[in-house]
């Protein structure tokens, strides 16, 4: 499975909870996608094929987002995904 295979379902499964899914591009670091969700809920999320994980650099974005408050997620199959979805939609 490829990662743009991934990414493809994640932005599917978004829009059919009602959201958007924004790719992030030219930003050093910075997770793929910023999901919007109902209810103000979002999201940053790095997409990886399977069994890959994040560089330096993007462990260290996704720390500093996520001390700024913001849910952050590395998803890598289509089950991941869900997983993702579930969570933040979830109230905090």
């Amino acid at each position: 499975m490829l990662e743009k295979q991934i990414e493809q379902y994640l932005a599917k499964k978004v829009k059919s909870f009602g959201g958007i899914s924004l790719k992030l591009t030219n930003l050093i670091g910075i997770p793929d996608r910023l999901v919007l969700l109902p209810n103000g809920r979002c999201a940053f999320v790095e997409l990886k094929a399977p069994g890959e994980s994040p560089r330096n650099i993007q462990l260290k974005r996704m720390q500093q987002l996520r001390r700024l408050g913001f849910k952050v997620y590395v998803a890598d199959s289509y089950e991941r995904v869900d997983e993702v979805i579930r969570d933040a939609l979830q109230t905090t």
